[in-house]
């Protein structure tokens, strides 16, 4: 194969820097970006000191709330019913005085404590402007210990807390003192600031407004834009010491903010106001016009010298391009003439050079494919057949326990049917006597033992009717178990499969394995009902072998918190008193065809195909053990899963 050089014989990229430097596009540029720079940092100045003024008034805002907190709160103090109120925890008449206070107030909320801080009940403003109440009935609710102690030697706390929905609170927590200054109680007012309340800013100071949290966090702002940043975006502006004045875009359109801090009461937040820099940006704009004028000779050359070198360098780009295009399409090798000894002409050498290497490997890479398909295939017809191994195994394993459980009832009734049998006859023959002989009829029931029958008899028939009821629960509990025709998603209760269960197990169980059930109320889940038993026999079984002897296992379900607006989801735990899983076996347990049992005993597929159920539904399934405590296994599902499990 020929070799290609490596190096140009003549540069390029010399050629061109000498152009340029010929032409002092970088004095100019040097020159225009510094102006430019002390241009915009001057507007930054000046736009800085506005918003600083800005920020001030809203500030001053925010005191004239503070202070009429205040003046409402000695007004209300005021009525002597209040403080007889508080002391006789009578959330009614507050309630009602609270309603007469809010149709003027501008707080959005008043709530009343008793003196040991015990809320007695709240009236706020709805969406709708429209006066509502709360009071807890169940569960108590009280003012924070922090709280009270900061009461006990101030008359009013003011705090602050953000909400979610872009909405903040101004809170003032006073204490209220009856006429011989005992403290009565305590009274929380509540000023709601949401996104309208800025909007309404922006549009008598025609500027955004952003609010964050003491942690630098976005709490809320006048467009809806922040609000799409990442949660902890401007926290580390906010944390900064060496800055107050930070740009931001909206819709494309550039932003300056200057950060303005906030103090209310034993709270602090920080607020930002923002002005547009579209006017700054037009005016650099039409800097740049005279700029562009003062060189615009240099440019008319420049532009020349571009269309001349774009004829005599783009050119052969250009058909390299077409070729590379043409070589997605195509499988033979495809070569470009070198028409020149620059680096353009390296690059067409390497070029060919690389289509002859690409169309050989390609022939290659297609082989090798077609090998790996038919390895592939082969890999899939094998795992086939040991998921259907793994799941001979555990029908057999289930058919053999269920065998013997039915094996105890069956021999049971049969051994009792040659009783039956006898006693038949002998009331036959009763009978044929009383009809032939009837004098005799004393003295044969003394021989047949017929008052020996009278009272076995029942006894022997009660005797096979629990046998054929037991008989029968766990022919129920098998079709239960299986359900065979439940193909499609159906809603189960998870308690009725956990207990199928144990009645297919009751042969392995009976006798020497205590089960204590925990179920605790949950809702019917969505699911496919076969798969999710199969689960429940893998791990329930796993269990009962685990225990050597005698033991103990613990099942419980409850129903899991789920964040507000999210499907709910259920917890099932299965804990067992066995040997445990040692550390280095346990982070294996759920790889396929890994097991400790014996060659012929198991295939190390049946917890590695319940991870893949679980997940399948959507859910988790999580393991712990410890060598001679027990493992348990905790399997969470989703009362409806996001998707169809394959």
């Amino acid at each position: 194969m020929k070799t290609f050089r490596k190096k140009p014989r003549r540069s390029l990229r010399t050629i061109l820097i000498i152009w340029f430097l010929l032409f002092s596009i970088l004095p100019l540029a040097f020159v225009t970006g510094y102006s430019l720079l002390k241009f915009e940092k001057a507007i930054d100045n000046e736009l800085t000191q506005r918003l600083s003024g800005n920020a001030r008034e809203i500030s001053g805002i925010l005191a004239d709330y503070q202070s009429g907190f205040q003046q409402k709160r000695d007004k209300y103090m005021r009525d002597p019913s209040l403080s007889y109120h508080l002391v006789m925890n009578d959330a009614s008449a507050l309630k009602l005085l609270a309603g007469q206070w809010l149709k003027s107030d501008f707080s959005t909320s008043l709530t009343f404590f008793n003196r040991e801080g015990r809320m007695l009940t709240s009236v706020f403003k709805d969406q709708k402007n429209e006066i509502r109440s709360f009071q807890p009935l169940q569960q108590a609710i009280f003012l924070s210990e922090k709280y009270l102690a900061i009461l006990k030697t101030s008359k009013e706390m003011g705090i602050t807390e953000f909400g979610e929905n872009q909405k903040m609170s101004l809170i003032i927590i006073s204490k209220v003192q009856n006429a011989s200054g005992k403290t009565s109680g305590y009274l929380e007012q509540i000023l709601d600031l949401d996104q309208t309340f800025f909007q309404r800013i922006k549009a008598r100071m025609k500027l955004e407004m952003m609010v964050f949290k003491p942690d630098g966090q976005f709490a809320v702002g006048s467009h809806s834009e922040f609000n799409q940043n990442p949660k902890d975006f401007f926290k580390p502006i906010i944390s900064s010491t060496k800055t107050t004045f930070f740009d931001f875009k909206i819709r494309n359109e550039p932003y300056g903010f200057v950060i303005y801090p906030i103090e209310w009461g034993e709270t602090k937040f920080f607020i930002a106001p923002g002005a547009s820099k579209g006017d700054v940006k037009a005016v650099l704009k039409k800097v740049n016009v005279a700029f562009i004028s003062v060189v615009g000779t240099v440019v008319l050359l420049l532009i020349i010298t571009i269309l001349f070198t774009s004829s005599w360098v783009l050119k052969p780009l250009y058909e390299l391009v077409d070729a590379l295009q043409s070589f997605e399409s195509q499988e033979q090798v495809i070569t470009i003439p070198v028409k020149n000894d620059t680096e353009i002409g390296l690059l067409t050498e390497s070029f060919n050079q690389m289509s002859f290497k690409i169309s050989q490997a390609r022939r290659d890479l297609k082989k090798k494919i077609e090998e790996l398909e038919y390895a592939n295939k082969e890999l899939r017809e094998t795992q086939t057949k040991l998921v259907h191994s793994a799941k001979m195994i555990s029908l057999g394993q289930l058919v053999a326990g269920v065998a013997h459980e039915l094996n105890n009832p069956i021999g049971f009734i049969f051994s009792n049917m040659a009783h039956l049998r006898d006693y038949s006859q002998r009331l036959i023959s009763l009978i044929e006597v009383s009809e032939k002989t009837p004098a005799a009829l004393s003295q044969k029931k003394v021989e047949l033992e017929y008052d020996y029958i009278v009272s076995d008899l029942p006894k022997l028939i009660a005797s096979c009717e629990d046998g054929a009821r037991r008989t029968k629960e766990i022919v129920l509990g098998l079709r239960n178990f299986s359900r065979l025709e439940e193909a499609k998603l159906k809603e189960i209760d998870i308690r009725e499969a956990l207990q199928n269960t144990l009645q297919l197990l009751q042969g392995e169980i009976k006798g020497r394995i205590e089960v204590v059930e925990n179920f605790e109320p949950i809702p019917l889940i969505n699911c496919y009902a076969s798969q999710i038993n199969q689960v429940f026999m893998n791990i329930l079984s796993n269990a009962v072998q685990a225990i050597e002897g005698s033991g103990k296992i613990w099942i419980s379900t409850q129903v899991v918190k789920s964040p507000k607006g999210k499907e709910g989801k259920i917890r099932v735990s299965i804990q067992d008193s066995g040997k445990g899983i040692p550390p280095n076996t346990l982070e294996k347990i759920f790889d396929p065809f890994f097991t400790t049992k014996e060659i012929g005993q198991g295939t190390g597929l049946g917890l590695s195909i319940s991870y893949g159920i679980i997940h399948n539904h959507g859910g988790e399934i999580q393991v712990r053990s410890e060598v001679n405590v027990g493992t348990e296994f905790t399997i969470i599902l989703p009362v409806k899963p996001p998707t169809q499990p394959a």
